[in-house]
């Protein structure tokens, strides 16, 4: 199994398919590349209107991004995702929060492909010392000098 990921991850085949609706999603879904892109995950992006096209169906995990709109706020999107009939599964992350599902993404590749795990593991050490640096500067100058 091993030999396959690293022959996967050689030929750069897509390991990700970041699908949009429409092209007006791709502001939202360029921090869900950009992560990818960050980790070295070979992926795909594509525009596929499961209303305007054949079969956009796969028996792979789906992460859905619910978009905000001009109504509602995201909040219809978000219904609909979450919503989707029994056995149709499909993961969800906050309104226009792409970053969290290219974050996810990788923590699912991750448990076969151990480069991502470890670089998933370096990813959360960097946050934990952003967050420690912050606590450090805050005990240092004080809530009103921050």
């Amino acid at each position: 199994m091993a030999s396959d990921n690293a022959k996967t991850q050689s030929n750069n085949q897509p390991l990700v398919g970041v699908i949009m609706g429409s092209d007006s999603d791709l502001p939202v879904m360029k921090a869900c590349a950009e992560i990818l892109k960050s980790f070295d995950v070979p992926f795909e992006i594509s525009i596929i209107s499961a209303h305007r096209t054949f079969s956009p169906l796969t028996s792979l995990p789906v992460i859905g991004v619910p978009i905000q709109g001009k109504c509602l706020d995201g909040v219809d999107s978000l219904y609909s995702i979450v919503q989707m009939p029994r056995g149709i599964p499909v993961a969800t992350v906050a309104i226009n929060n792409s970053a969290n599902a290219g974050l996810l993404a990788i923590r699912m590749l991750g448990a076969f492909v151990p480069e991502y795990y470890t670089k998933m593991e370096a990813f959360l050490k960097k946050q934990e010392e952003g967050v420690l640096a912050k606590v450090d500067r805050l005990d240092k100058t004080g809530w009103e000098n921050y």
